[in-house]
């Protein structure tokens, strides 16, 4: 199975401790050695709620412990809003530069990426609209449906709360299919869903010192916050050892905005409390 890396974040943050760590997983730590992506929103604004349009998107078919790129984003610190990260441990779909996640798509003049693990199969839904999968992954095909879906659902650009609301009717009938665990951004929130295995952990002022579990790395997360900061950080599995983890339900679907979970209707699960 493939593991997957996202952030959402109240202010722009760097994601380079948390991929420090999950990199490793792509041929050190892990066997997830058939590829690795990672997208970044970017935004120059150190506002709240101005997240940016722009996507900076990097994949490589080499294993991320190896690869010369995720070396370069262990070190480069870019701020985003929101991130979503993969290693791919190749199951559906040949090892190649296309079948590499996170994807990428456009819809309502925003950018959308998706990066899936898990496995679905007799898969076949019909496509009629403009987003065809380029890859011959299961994962590729499952966002081009839904992306499909969404466009059919709304005319325009809907709110947070209606996008969950949308998903949350869209992800059973893909998730019936298969291990169905994902995540989802338009750089305005960050979607998750657990159908096996997916953690997340909301880290806010007062911040404390943490220990990656992939590398002998320790880092006060006060010397890289601000008290202003909040960061929600969603895993395949926790990123570090000392801190509180949530596991997700199966069948769970959460809408991250501004560094927390999102109150909304559609969404199942209570929110959990904030930990450092």
């Amino acid at each position: 199975m493939c593991q997957l890396l996202g952030m959402n974040s109240l202010l722009p943050a760097s994601l380079t401790l948390s991929f420090t760590g999950f990199s490793q997983r792509g041929g050190c730590t892990g066997h997830h050695a058939d590829g690795w992506g990672i997208a970044f929103f970017e935004s120059e604004a150190t506002t709240p709620g101005q997240v940016g349009k722009g996507v900076r998107y990097f994949v490589d078919k080499e294993g991320a412990a190896t690869s010369p790129i995720a070396n370069m984003l262990r070190t480069y610190p870019i701020k985003s809003h929101n991130v979503v990260a993969h290693v791919r441990k190749a199951t559906v779909g040949a090892v190649t530069l296309e079948n590499c996640h996170p994807f990428v798509r456009e819809l309502w003049g925003r950018y959308w990426v998706f990066a899936h693990n898990g496995d679905l199969k007799d898969y076949k839904p019909a496509l009629h609209g403009s987003f065809r999968p380029v890859g011959n992954t299961d994962s590729e095909l499952a966002f081009c449906w839904l992306l499909q879906e969404l466009a059919k659902s709304h005319a325009g650009v809907p709110s947070v709360e209606e996008l969950t609301c949308t998903l949350a009717e869209l992800v059973p009938q893909i998730a019936k299919h298969g291990t169905f665990n994902f995540l989802l951004s338009n750089g305005q929130a960050l979607w998750a869903h657990a159908s096996t295995q997916l953690h997340y952990v909301l880290r806010q002022h007062p911040f404390t010192q943490v220990h990656l579990k992939d590398d002998d790395v320790s880092v006060d997360l006060a010397d890289l916050n601000g008290p202003e900061d909040r960061l929600a950080i969603v895993v395949t599995e926790p990123l570090t050892t000392n801190e509180n983890w949530v596991a997700m339900k199966t069948g769970e679907l959460h809408a991250f905005v501004d560094g927390a979970i999102a109150k909304c209707r559609c969404c199942s699960g209570a929110p959990a409390p904030v930990s450092a």
